[in-house]
């Protein structure tokens, strides 16, 4: 296992904890200078600052401590078996390929270890050639084959896949997962595509600014964001207010109501009812406590409202909400749509929908939809207050 704890008060700001199990690709996620790569570099030993405290532990708590600030523990990135590879190869131009994976093997190796490494890695009769004689994937699976080339005790990945094309990412992504089958050690890839973690990591570590905001599963991570900055890093657009209320009785069982609140406006719409929707309530809000709250666009359900329904009139369904197509953008197969729920005017309410949709609702900007929440559709989170 490897245990991250990382502290650092400038230049570089950290404030990283996590860890990764044997054979887990971890994902490092957050937009550019969150402190990504700095992390990578702190856990290789690159990262030079006389202010940087905690520690990074890899296996067994007795040998496996490459940094310990509290014990005065600094051990030089050659001294630490780890695997990393670089957004942009960082390979020796002058060297051939077969060169700079011996490089980083550290001991004399027999010939037939790196011909079993480079036919592992599909580069098979490329040794002798230089960096400039290769492909863009040619040239990372070369940078591949020397972080393998140490035997690390953990594989550090810096965007590897930024700097080549659809297929040959798609390669990579499979050789990387084959890898993962072959060596049980922990795996920590740092990447700013969000598809791309979900795709590939087991976890993600949410950084901003060089803390770590939330750790877990893509999955529940991107559709439950912990705070309003997790949302806005994770890309959920459908970020709103509003006011948190307990529901009594056996029917009520799990379940709470969350009141629309449209802070654009002093006042609501005249003689339009709160648009309220039940929500599920896992016993962790206070009654009326103010929340923050985001829609997964992915479970949501449009149809078209009856032709003599009223923009600012409720739906007749629970946790329906009436309201006005105002955009659409196609293109390609989806179109960027916006609604205006009737009886909040001043929000604004984003959906991919397919072109086979728009065409099953008849629906052009001006039409009116009824827009269907489920209740786990719904994730909220407390304010913080002052």
């Amino acid at each position: 296992m490897l245990q991250v704890s990382l502290h650092n008060t400038g230049p570089i700001r950290l404030n990283a904890e996590f860890d990764s199990d044997r054979g887990e690709l971890l994902g490092l996620v957050g937009p550019s200078g969150s402190g990504k790569t700095s992390v990578l570099r702190a856990i290789a030993g690159l990262l030079k600052s006389s202010s940087l405290q905690g520690c990074v532990r890899v296996g067994s708590a007795t040998d496996g401590v490459w940094f310990d600030s509290a014990r005065h523990i600094h051990l030089p990135p050659q001294q630490r078996r780890v695997g990393l590879v670089f957004q942009h190869y960082a390979l020796f131009p002058h060297l051939t390929a077969i060169e700079n994976v011996a490089l980083a093997a550290g001991s004399r190796r027999a010939d037939d270890y790196f011909d079993a490494i480079f036919e592992r890695m599909g580069l098979a009769g490329l040794q002798h050639r230089r960096p400039a004689q290769l492909s863009g994937g040619q040239q990372q699976r070369v940078a591949l084959a020397r972080a393998l080339a140490r035997e690390p005790q953990v594989l550090l990945l810096d965007e590897p896949f930024s700097a080549v094309d659809a297929p040959t990412r798609q390669a990579l992504y499979r050789e990387l997962a084959a890898l993962r089958q072959r060596m049980s050690i922990p795996m920590v890839l740092v990447t700013h595509d969000l598809n791309e973690a979900r795709r590939l990591a087991d976890r993600v570590v949410i950084l901003d600014a060089g803390e770590s905001l939330q750790i877990g599963p893509p999955a529940r991570v991107f559709t439950s964001p912990r705070n309003a900055r997790v949302a806005e890093l994770v890309g959920i657009q459908n970020h709103f207010q509003g006011q948190f209320f307990s529901k009594s009785g056996p029917e009520a069982t799990g379940f709470g109501r969350l009141q629309w609140h449209d802070p654009t406006s002093a006042a609501p719409v005249a003689g339009a009812a709160p648009v309220s929707l039940d929500v599920i309530d896992k016993g962790r809000l206070d009654d009326g406590a103010a929340v923050s709250w985001v829609m997964a666009g992915e479970l949501l359900d449009v149809t078209a409202a009856p032709a003599t329904s009223e923009v600012s009139a409720p739906a007749a369904a629970s946790n329906t909400i009436r309201c006005t197509l105002l955009e659409v953008l196609p293109l390609g197969e989806i179109s960027f749509c916006t609604l205006v729920p009737g009886q909040l005017p001043g929000q604004r309410i984003s959906l991919n929908l397919s072109a086979a949709v728009l065409r099953r609702l008849g629906a052009a900007p001006g039409a009116m939809l009824d827009l269907h929440v489920p209740p786990e559709a719904v994730h909220i989170m407390p304010v913080r207050q002052g």
